[in-house]
């Protein structure tokens, strides 16, 4: 797989990180970039510690797995801990996800990534700005992260000390207009401290891809008093883009209705936008 060059400008240049401050000048890519996705994508970056605890991990592999499941395209910076946590979920849930480096594609860090690397390149993108053979170097990933947060729609914080990478991304959101979203962790401190002091000026708490999808408004809910929406009445078999037809609604609403009936479940998965119903039982 050959790695391209995009400079800034350029057609296929991602449009989310033209339009935010210091852009960079053009971003390397090994992967397809029609997989970054655009504005009418949603896209959401999970971030957090290195060193994450198990209940950590574990929050991040259930946010990106209901995402990646929902059609959201899930961003992060490859890193150990939280971030490829992120990555494998959103890769097991056959969704796209996208590896932001603080290196060059030929020197990619952690090492031991490399297979990950890969995975994703097959499916989504990794991408830098660094030319090749730009070593990993501390004062290189503070910068990388607002391409993170520029190609998402928001950040969600998993497990973040006070001072870490993951609370330089949210900084960078907020810069760009960005929302930032806070897993809630335990207390005191450590290693949840950061997403506390989040959370304490103004971060909204999550805990759950159904959570973050109607935060972000991409999922409708209809009032308790009227009768339930029954998406695709008459379809065994069908796709995401069957239900918008059918029902009118944005792809986005759909992905977010369809995910809360898979988790209920009423349909399965049956490819990566493929659905069915579960036999004997209705869409509503």
């Amino acid at each position: 797989m050959s790695d391209v060059c995009i400079p800034l400008g350029a057609r296929p240049f991602p449009e989310r990180l033209a339009h935010i401050p210091t852009p960079p000048d053009r971003l390397w890519i090994r992967g397809d970039a029609a997989h970054l996705p655009g504005f009418s994508t949603p896209s959401i970056a999970i971030v957090g510690c290195r060193t994450a605890s198990r209940d950590g991990l574990e929050n991040a592999r259930a946010l990106a797995d209901g995402l990646a499941r929902a059609g959201v395209v899930i961003v992060s910076g490859l890193a150990r801990g939280i971030d490829a946590a992120a990555h494998r979920a959103a890769l097991a849930a056959g969704g796209c996800t996208i590896a932001v480096l603080g290196s060059g594609l030929d020197q990619l860090y952690p090492p031991e990534h490399l297979g990950l690397a890969g995975d994703i390149a097959r499916t989504g993108a990794v991408v830098s700005e660094y030319p090749p053979r730009t070593a990993p170097q501390a004062h290189l990933f503070p910068r990388r992260n607002r391409i993170v947060s520029g190609l998402a729609d928001a950040v969600v914080v998993v497990e973040a000390p006070e001072k870490s990478g993951a609370l330089i991304t949210a900084s960078a959101a907020l810069d760009q207009g960005k929302d930032v979203l806070v897993v809630p962790g335990r207390v005191p401190g450590g290693s949840n401290r950061g997403g506390h002091l989040l959370a304490r000026d103004g971060a909204r708490l999550v805990e759950t891809a159904v959570d973050v999808l109607e935060d972000m408004g991409w999922q409708t809910w209809a009032p308790a008093s009227e009768e339930p929406t029954r998406l695709a009445p008459e379809l065994v078999e069908f796709t995401v883009d069957d239900v918008a037809r059918e029902t009118g609604e944005p792809t986005a609403v759909v992905l977010a209705r369809l995910l809360e009936l898979e988790l209920a479940g009423q349909i399965q998965r049956i490819g990566s936008a493929r659905f069915q119903r579960v036999r004997g039982r209705m869409l509503t």
